[in-house]
Order: structure tokens, then C-alpha cells, then sequence
């Protein structure tokens, strides 16, 4: 029987510990040949604190865990029966639906991708009201017009003596208002 991905929903704030208490637990009672990867879906983000850019992990399903298992009795007792473990997610309780094998890729293709390249923490929108927090536009407010993720930066429309200016800014020059 093939391995297929299956959701499992832990207590938020505890997702990585039950992938460590997961993977222990399948070596300590011998069930490596029923699962495969368990995976705590993370991005590596980046954000600007005084001045300097820092990197740190985010979560994009915070509270859920991806465990790839063949579904059988022993496997689904050892998973449910895992300290912080809510349950899984889809189907019955006592049968739970593995996720698309495209779902899974999605997640996996996204893991890999923002290990190239991070997202910034913060994420802009067209239209939105920022202040401006650093620089020569210091307590200016603005309305973003262009956001530039590859080049981290921003066109804001500045009000400037009545008249509304564009200023190219840095993400970390700016904050939402």
C-alpha cells in the first residue's frame, strides 16, 4: 500500500514537538516501514528590526502537522495516541482522508521555495494606509500604490503640501497604519 499524506491537528504552539514525539515514537516501537516524512510546514521569512534583516521561521498552517503514513490500525493508534495530538483532519474519525497528492506537493513545492527565497513578514497591499516610520518621510502618511517583493520596496503616495507625491520606500521604512 502506498504512503499518502494525512493531516494531523495538534495543540497550537506544539507542532514541532509533536513531530519529534512522532518520529520517536515510530522508531521505539519499529514502524519506520508504515510511515514516511513527518513535516511541520514552515517558510523562512525575513523582516526588518533596528535596521538590520533578520530571518526567522513561519508557520503557514499553524496547529497542523503532515505525517506520511500508510493508514493501517497500528499507525493510526500510534499517531492518535500521541501526547498534544487533537486528531486527524478529514474524513471519520475512525477513518480519516489523506490529502491530494497535489495538495501535498503544493505544501512541499512552497517549503522548498521559501528556503530560495524568503517572504518578507509584513505583506502589502495596493491601496492600503502606511505610515512611514524611517527616513527623510519620517510620520508621513501614505497609500501603497506598487509593491516590489524581489526588490523588497514599496511606491507610496505621499501627501506632501497638500499634493500627493510617490516615494519609493523600503519595507522597513514603513509600517501599517
Amino acid at each position: 500500500m502506498p504512503k499518502r499524506w494525512y493531516v494531523v491537528h495538534a495543540y497550537s504552539g506544539y507542532e514541532k514537538k509533536v513531530a519529534s514525539a512522532l518520529k520517536e515514537r515510530i522508531e521505539l516501537q519499529d514502524m519506520q516501514d508504515s510511515f514516511g516524512d513527518v513535516l511541520v510546514p514552515t517558510e523562512e521569512v525575513v523582516e526588518m528590526r533596528g535596521g538590520q534583516k533578520r530571518k526567522s521561521e513561519r508557520k503557514f498552517f499553524p496547529g497542523y502537522v503532515l505525517v506520511q503514513m500508510e493508514l493501517n490500525d497500528e499507525a493510526w493508534h500510534l499517531v492518535k495516541e500521541t501526547p498534544r495530538v487533537m486528531g486527524f483532519i478529514g474524513g471519520k474519525a475512525d477513518k480519516p482522508a489523506p490529502i491530494t497528492d497535489k495538495e501535498a506537493d503544493l505544501i512541499l513545492q512552497r517549503v522548498d521555495d521559501s528556503a530560495d527565497k524568503p517572504k518578507p513578514k509584513t505583506l502589502f497591499e495596493p491601496g492600503e494606509m502606511v505610515r512611514v516610520v524611517d527616513g527623510p518621510f519620517n510620520d508621513f502618511n501614505g497609500v501603497v500604490e506598487e509593491v516590489n517583493y524581489e526588490k523588497s520596496r514599496l511606491q507610496v503616495a505621499v501627501l506632501i503640501f497638500g499634493r500627493s507625491t510617490p516615494v519609493e520606500l523600503e519595507f522597513g521604512q514603513v509600517e501599517k497604519a
